[in-house]
């Protein structure tokens, strides 16, 4: 996906293909990364990216590279052993001097439950050490030539929704005709139906729960 045919796109439902044209390619396409960021907000699991970080050397709490929405993942020391999640709750109450344990490679790893883009490590961390994880990378700010990394081309037609709920947005005429709600709906409602499938694409049995509730004829909540 590149912007240069998210502006075409969008011009082409926005009626805004002859001269002199409303908005300039400039304008739409910092629409178009705005309407990136919106979607990474509400789906950081569409920016999901594996890569390394270092860790802030003699502390258990490590914060996350400076381009991540929240931490998705710890999978090892880069080199060396896998870090498995377990709970701070748990962990404090069975060894509440955790904390205080000497330097070592990291073997477990906790979420901060208030901040998504820290988390906790055991034991605190060596000289350079460095973790695999994965994290929801915050979209780059992408000119019109440039391939969107990250999410997929599938993902054209929300692009473009946001995009033009943006552009109407700013349009007094739209705003009071209610399109700009009616793009934002459609860019939203896309993302939440995505979603909701996750059950029957990411899970074993995902697929045999649906059918098995189909057939006999009652309707559950699987989520």
């Amino acid at each position: 996906m590149i912007l240069n045919d998210v502006v075409t796109e969008v011009r082409r439902i926005l009626q805004d293909e002859n001269t002199p044209q409303r908005y300039s390619d400039t304008v739409l396409i910092g629409f178009a990364n705005q309407a990136l960021k919106r979607i990474a907000v509400l789906r950081p699991d569409l920016f999901a990216f594996v890569g390394t970080m270092t860790c802030t050397e003699n502390e258990v709490i490590q914060s996350a590279p400076a381009d991540s929405i929240r931490i998705i993942e710890v999978f090892s020391v880069s080199g060396g052993n896998g870090c498995i999640e377990v709970n701070r709750e748990s962990l404090d109450q069975s060894y509440p001097q955790w904390m205080n344990d000497t330097a070592g490679a990291a073997v477990n790893w906790m979420r901060h439950t208030r901040n998504a883009n820290k988390f906790f490590i055991y034991p605190k961390a060596p000289a350079n050490q460095v973790l695999d994880i994965e994290y929801a990378q915050t979209p780059a700010t992408y000119d019109g030539t440039t391939s969107v990394t990250l999410l997929s081309d599938a993902y054209f037609p929300v692009v473009v929704d946001a995009t033009v709920f943006i552009a109407e947005s700013v349009d007094n005429e739209h705003v009071n005709s209610k399109r700009a709600e009616m793009f934002y709906n459609s860019f939203t409602r896309a993302l939440g139906l995505n979603l909701s499938a996750n059950i029957t694409t990411d899970t074993e049995e995902g697929g045999m729960l649906q059918v098995n509730t189909q057939k006999s004829g009652v309707t559950e909540d699987l989520t």
